[in-house]
C-alpha cells in the first residue's frame, strides 16, 4: 500500500491513488496523486478488486473525495493531475467524478455494451446472460443510451457514499450471476476468449462486464447519488464532426425519446461506420433497428 504522509496537498483535497505496475511506470506517473504499486498476483477483476482492497484500507480513512487512477491516465484522457483536481474543486457536491476517455463512441453505438461487441466475440450475448442472471435489467444492452451515461473505464473519485454503494451492488451482481449462471455461459465469461486479439493480455470477460456496470448503478441501486462527467478537452478535440453530429443527433433523441430521430440517428451511424470500416464490419457489428424497435435507457 501506498505512502500518504505528504504529497504537497493543502486542506482537503481528494486522495488519489495512481497504480502502477512495473518500476518505469513510477518514472510517468503524476506528482500530485499518491504512487501505489499494484504487482503482485491478480485476479481476473483487476481494478476492482483493488478498489475493494483500498476501502477497508486505513489508506482511505476520513478521505471525503477518493479514487485509483491508472497509470496511463493522462494518456488516455488528456488531463493531468491539477486539471483533475481544478475540474472536481470547480463543480463541488458530487458523489462520484468519473470520465470516459473514448468520446468517439458516444456516438456511434447504441451502447456501451454494444461497442463491447466489437472488441470482445459474443459480448452482448454474454453480457445479456450476466445481467438475467444477476438479477439486473437485461434490456440494457439493447437500449440507446445518451453520452452523459457513457463510461468504460474505471475512472472514478468518490465519496465513502459512493464506494459504500458502488462496490457492494457490483460484488451482489458477480455473486449472483456465478450462482445463477449456465454452467457453459459461466465456463464462457470466465474463459479469455474475450481477449481473442491478446490486447488485454488474455483477461476474461469479467472485467470488461465489470467497468459496464457504472452507468447501470447510476441508473438503479447508486440513483439516489450524484455523478458528474468530467469533460476532456483534448480527446474532445480529436472527433472529427460526424462523430460529434452523431453524438449531438443521439442524445436529442434520447431526451426527446423520439424514436423517429433516433430511426434517423441509425441510418446515419450506419452509413457512418460502413465508409470507416466497410460493408463487411458494418454487417457483422451494426444493430439496425426500426423505430417500432427503438428503447431508450
Amino acid at each position: 500500500m501506498p505512502d500518504v504522509r505528504d504529497q504537497g496537498m493543502q486542506g482537503e483535497p481528494p486522495r488519489i491513488f495512481q497504480i502502477h505496475y512495473e518500476d518505469w511506470h513510477r518514472s510517468v506517473c503524476d506528482p500530485r496523486f499518491i504512487p501505489l504499486d499494484n504487482r503482485g498476483p491478480a485476479t481476473e477483476y483487476l481494478e476492482f478488486d483493488l478498489f475493494e482492497r483500498l476501502s477497508i484500507s486505513p489508506h482511505v480513512q476520513g478521505a471525503a473525495l477518493w479514487g485509483a487512477l491508472s497509470w496511463r491516465f493522462t494518456e488516455k484522457t488528456g488531463l493531468d493531475g491539477s486539471e483533475l483536481f481544478d475540474l472536481i474543486a470547480a463543480h463541488p457536491g458530487h458523489d462520484v467524478y468519473f470520465c470516459n476517455p473514448h468520446p468517439q463512441h458516444e456516438g456511434i453505438y447504441h451502447n456501451l455494451w454494444v461497442q463491447g461487441e466489437t472488441a470482445h466475440p459474443r459480448f452482448v450475448e454474454l453480457s445479456r446472460a450476466f445481467l438475467v442472471a444477476a438479477g439486473l435489467p437485461g434490456e440494457a444492452v439493447d437500449t440507446i443510451d445518451p453520452s452523459n451515461q457513457y463510461s468504460t473505464a474505471n475512472y472514478f473519485v468518490g465519496t465513502p457514499a459512493f464506494w459504500s454503494a458502488y462496490l457492494p451492488f457490483v460484488r451482489g451482481a458477480i455473486r449472483r450471476a456465478d450462482a445463477n449462471l449456465s454452467a457453459g455461459d459461466k465456463a464462457a465469461l470466465h474463459s479469455t476468449a474475450a481477449d481473442d486479439r491478446m490486447v488485454h493480455k488474455g483477461c476474461t470477460y469479467m472485467p470488461f462486464i465489470v467497468e459496464r456496470l457504472f452507468p447501470l448503478f447510476l441508473r438503479t441501486a447508486g440513483a439516489h447519488l450524484s455523478g458528474f462527467k468530467l469533460p476532456l478537452p483534448i480527446p474532445e478535440d480529436e472527433m472529427n464532426v460526424h462523430q460529434k453530429l452523431l453524438r449531438e443527433m443521439k442524445d436529442h433523441a434520447c431526451r426527446d425519446r423520439s424514436s423517429w430521430l433516433a430511426a434517423c440517428w441509425v441510418n446515419y451511424r450506419s452509413l457512418y461506420l460502413q465508409q470507416q470500416h466497410g460493408r463487411q464490419w458494418a454487417q457483422r457489428y451494426l444493430r439496425q433497428v426500426t423505430p417500432g424497435e427503438i428503447r431508450f435507457a
